[in-house]
């Protein structure tokens, strides 16, 4: 066991700097000026009686556990699923989507596993496969990176305002897991004591395929939510519990939470991660919310596999466990 086995981690110290990088975007947002039709979630482009939609995403250091298993087979449906998940928090339905893989060097193995992956996440959106690129870089990327890019339509009006409302029921969905966030830190907590190939505890898997665990796809949510008065929707994702904020400046009571599968307990304890961070972080088992009026809210939880799990007030901050996040 290492000397500094039994210190706290972070994210930040971990590599990745949550406030850092939102300062980072919002320069190069203020670089290119003014950007028409935004929503928190997908670029919209007024084309008449319709709004094409653009999400754009990528899988992140999950990779990093792929690669040590050498199992590449699952990182496609997360990388459908980041995009897709972004555009039905928009209200948009998604219907293509177009890859971009980078490799330090061609593989057909992993290319196909890469494949298989798409093809299996694009049947789970119900969106159309229409092309990628794959570019050689050497002296750019290490291993690879697989990102890309979902297109969708949406009618003026199926549109969600994007703005909860005080008095609005949120209705929670569970995530399949760790989804594809985080993962710098998770990846540093879990191998401090632990490989990849180690039995994960009480499960038939490994650590590293309950890393590997694909992101939940929410497209089926769609037709439900356009039948009720949706005020906005939260893809949880980067920034954990704190992606609630998306929907506007209030204060979101949840009063009961999700359970949070094992691996997020597992990850905690591994990496003596505190609360706040893990919930700044980490879905912690609810990987969509949705702000509605209460008798929708209902009547969406009675119809799908959502619960409610809190209301919106005045004030500010995501209150859950203990905690505010601010």
């Amino acid at each position: 066991m290492s000397e500094d086995a039994d210190e706290e981690l972070t994210y930040a110290e971990t590599g990745v700097d949550i406030d850092a990088s939102e300062a980072a975007t919002a320069a190069l947002v203020g670089a290119v000026g003014d950007i028409e039709n935004t929503t928190d979630y997908a670029g919209l482009l007024d084309v008449g009686d319709r709004y094409l939609a653009l999400a754009t995403d990528g899988v992140g250091t999950k990779l990093l556990v792929a690669e040590a298993l050498g199992d590449y087979s699952t990182v496609g449906v997360d990388c459908i699923a980041m995009n897709v998940n972004d555009l039905v928090a928009a209200g948009v339905e998604p219907v293509a989507f177009v890859d971009y893989l980078a490799v330090e060097e061609p593989s057909e193995e992993f290319s196909e596993q890469v494949g298989e992956g798409l093809s299996a996440g694009a049947e789970a959106a119900g969106v159309a496969l229409v092309g990628g690129e794959t570019a050689v870089m050497p002296e750019v990327i290490r291993g690879l990176d697989l990102a890309g890019a979902c297109v969708g339509l949406a009618p003026k009006d199926a549109v969600f305002p994007g703005e909860a409302t005080v008095g609005d029921a949120l209705v929670g969905f569970p995530s399949s897991g760790i989804h594809s966030n985080g993962l710098t830190l998770a990846r540093e907590a879990v191998t401090r004591n632990h490989d990849y190939d180690d039995p994960f505890p009480g499960s038939d898997q490994t650590i590293g395929e309950e890393l590997l665990e694909p992101t939940r796809i929410y497209a089926d949510l769609l037709p439900a939510l356009r039948e009720r008065d949706v005020h906005a929707a939260a893809h949880v994702t980067g920034g954990g519990w704190t992606n609630l904020s998306r929907m506007g400046a209030f204060r979101y009571e949840i009063s009961d939470p999700l359970p949070a599968q094992d691996v997020f307990a597992f990850v905690q304890e591994e990496g003596n991660v505190s609360d706040e961070e893990m919930h700044r972080t980490f879905n912690m088992g609810t990987g969509f919310v949705v702000a509605l009026p209460e008798d929708d809210a209902e009547s969406l939880a009675a119809t799908t596999d959502g619960e409610v799990v809190g209301e919106v007030r005045e004030g500010e901050g995501v209150a859950i466990r203990g905690l505010t996040l601010t």
